[in-house]
């Protein structure tokens, strides 16, 4: 508000009995933004609270993970030679949610080369001294 007070700007409603050039008016302003806050506050505290009811009673299960239940798409669809970029789109998920589940295939099979995917040759410190790149 301070670069506000710098510039000589003011709000003044026609409507409503505010204008911040006196000091009732940036009170009342200021009051209007804390019971504002108050009330976001309070509707994220209520909405807490449903969730935790609703976990105990097993009804909420939180969002679903949309990218992951396609896991097996993205590695199928890769395997068949789509890019990245290709993938996400047919599927109608982000490039970065199908690096994440080519990344954790990855993981559980350390020698396998996903097609697009430059290989480091074998060092002869590592055995598996290898960088992904997608193309």
């Amino acid at each position: 508000m301070h670069e506000l007070e710098e510039q000589n700007i003011r709000l003044r409603a026609t409507e409503q009995a505010i204008d911040t050039s006196s000091a009732s008016g940036k009170a009342f302003l200021d009051m209007l933004g804390v019971f504002a806050e108050f009330e976001t506050r309070l509707r994220q505290e209520r909405q807490r609270e449903g969730i935790v009811r609703a976990k105990t009673r097993g009804v909420y299960k939180g969002r679903k993970p949309t990218a992951r239940a396609k896991s097996q798409q993205v590695i199928d669809l890769t395997m068949a030679g789509l890019t990245r970029e290709a993938v996400a789109s047919q599927l109608g998920i982000g490039k970065a949610s199908v690096y994440r589940i080519l990344k954790a295939w990855r993981l559980q099979r350390p020698d396998a080369i996903l097609p697009g995917e430059r290989v480091k040759p074998l060092s002869s410190n590592s055995e598996t001294d290898r960088t992904m790149i997608a193309p």
